[in-house]
C-alpha cells in the first residue's frame, strides 16, 4: 500500500487566521470564546461563542472562509505536475445556515432565489467550488456527519490516495455555527454552556465543573499526496497512516457511557496504521466539554489503549477554539500532527479539576513535551458517527 503524506495545509479558526497563527495561539493557551457579536444574543439562554474575524453571513461567509484556507493550502503547491484526473476533493460540510434577516426580507417581498443561490445552501457546494478552483477531475465526495464530517473527509481522502484512486487529494471542511438557529437549537437540547458572564471559562473539557460545549466556526483544507509524488507537489509535513470509523447506534445527542464507539474507531485506526496502543504518545481528543461525551471518550481511550492509556498525553483544543463542528476534525488532525513535529502537546485550558470519570494523562493549562511516537485525532459526531485518524511526523 502507498504511504500518504500531508504536503500542505490551510486553517482559519477563532484563535487565528492561518495555521501558524492558530498553532501559536493554542500553545499560548489563548481562548477565543466571547459574547456573540454576529447577531444580538440578548434574551437568548446562551450568548457566547467563538467567532472568526470575518464579516458576512450565510453562504458568503462560508465562501470567504473556504477561499482563505484554499489560498493558504495551495501556496507553493505544484498541481501542474499531476494529471487533473488524479486529483480528488473530499470535504466534510453540513448544510449552510441561512442569513435569517435577508431571507425574511426577501420572502416578504416575494423575491424568488436563483438556482445558484439555492445550490449554495447544499453541503456539497464547497466541494464543487474547491474542485473547480484547482481543476480537480478525480473523485469528489462530501461527508455530512455533524462533528465527524471533516474527520471523515480527511480519512476518506487518505484511503483514496492509498488505494491509488488519486495521487493528490484535498480534504477538510468548513462550518459556521454562530447562528440564531444553532444557538437556540443546541440550547434547547441542553448541550451548550450557559456561562454567559464568564465566556473565557466556559469551554472546559474533562473538567469536573463543565456544563456544555461552546459553538464555534472555522475552516481547514489539507493537501495529501502519495509518497512517490509528494516531493514534486509540495513539502512533506508528516504522514497519515491510519483511519478508523464506527457508529454508536445509541442516541443522537450523546455517546454510550462505556465509550465503545469511540474505542472501536481508535482501535480500527491503529490496526489500519499497523501500530500498537503502546506507540501512541498523544491524543487530540474530541473533548467537547459536555458531561456525557467527555466521559464516554475518556473511557473509550482507556478501552483502546489499555495499559498504555496513562502514558499518552491528552488535550482538547476545543477549550480554546470552541466546537467548529464540521470543520473541527480536519483542523484537530493537523494540530495533532504539528504536536508530533514540534514535540510539544498544546494544553486544555480551564481544566482545573479533572473529573474522576475522565482521568487520563491530561495536559492542563500549559503545553507539555511529548516523546517520539504516533498521535490519534478524534472526531465524534452527533448521531453517533465516529472518526479517528493516526498521524506520524516525517
Amino acid at each position: 500500500m502507498r504511504r500518504v503524506a500531508v504536503v500542505s495545509r490551510g486553517v482559519y479558526t477563532p484563535v487565528g487566521r492561518g495555521f501558524d497563527a492558530t498553532w501559536a495561539g493554542l500553545l499560548a493557551g489563548r481562548g477565543a470564546v466571547q459574547r456573540i457579536s454576529r447577531f444580538d444574543p440578548t434574551g437568548y439562554p446562551v450568548q457566547i461563542a467563538a467567532q472568526v474575524d470575518l464579516e458576512g453571513d450565510g453562504p458568503a461567509l462560508y465562501d470567504a472562509l473556504m477561499d482563505a484556507v484554499l489560498a493558504e493550502a495551495m501556496a507553493g503547491i505544484r498541481l501542474d505536475r499531476v494529471a487533473p484526473q488524479r486529483v480528488g476533493v473530499f470535504l466534510g460540510n453540513e448544510a449552510v445556515r441561512p442569513p435569517m434577516a435577508e431571507l425574511v426580507r426577501r420572502a416578504a417581498q416575494r423575491e424568488l432565489p436563483t438556482v445558484e443561490e439555492l445550490a449554495r445552501y447544499a453541503p456539497h457546494w464547497q466541494t464543487l467550488r474547491v474542485a473547480q478552483a484547482v481543476g480537480a477531475l478525480g473523485a469528489t465526495a462530501t461527508h455530512a456527519t455533524a462533528c465527524a464530517s471533516s474527520g471523515m473527509g480527511l480519512g476518506e481522502a487518505f484511503l483514496a490516495v492509498r488505494r491509488g484512486e488519486v495521487d493528490v487529494a484535498l480534504a477538510g471542511g468548513v462550518d459556521v455555527l454562530v447562528h440564531p438557529l444553532m444557538v437556540m437549537g443546541f440550547a434547547r437540547l441542553g448541550a451548550l454552556s450557559t456561562r454567559n458572564e464568564d465566556p473565557g471559562r466556559a469551554s472546559r473539557p474533562f473538567d469536573l465543573d463543565r456544563d456544555g460545549f461552546v459553538l464555534g466556526e472555522g475552516a481547514a483544507l489539507v493537501v495529501l499526496a502519495a509518497e512517490e509524488v509528494a516531493a514534486q507537489v509540495g513539502t512533506v509535513l508528516g504522514w497519515i497512516s491510519g483511519y478508523g470509523c464506527s457508529s454508536n447506534a445509541w442516541r443522537i445527542t450523546d455517546s454510550p457511557p462505556d465509550g465503545r464507539g469511540a474505542a472501536e474507531a481508535m482501535e480500527a485506526a491503529l490496526r489500519d496504521a499497523g501500530r500498537g496502543p503502546g506507540e501512541v504518545v498523544y491524543v487530540n481528543a474530541h473533548g467537547t466539554s459536555t458531561r456525557q461525551n467527555d466521559m464516554s471518550e475518556a473511557r473509550g481511550i482507556r478501552r483502546a489503549l489499555g495499559a498504555h492509556a496513562d502514558r499518552a498525553l491528552v488535550s482538547s483544543t476545543k477549550s480554546m477554539t470552541a466546537h467548529m463542528v464540521a470543520a473541527g476534525g480536519a483542523i484537530e488532525a493537523l494540530v495533532a500532527l504539528e504536536a508530533l513535529r514540534q514535540g510539544i502537546a498544546p494544553p486544555t485550558i480551564n481544566l482545573d479539576r479533572v473529573d474522576p470519570d475522565c482521568a487520563l494523562a491530561h495536559v492542563p493549562w500549559v503545553p507539555a513535551p511529548i516523546p517520539q511516537g504516533v498521535a490519534i485525532s478524534n472526531a465524534f459526531g452527533f448521531g453517533g458517527s465516529n472518526a479517528s485518524i493516526v498521524v506520524e511526523a516525517p
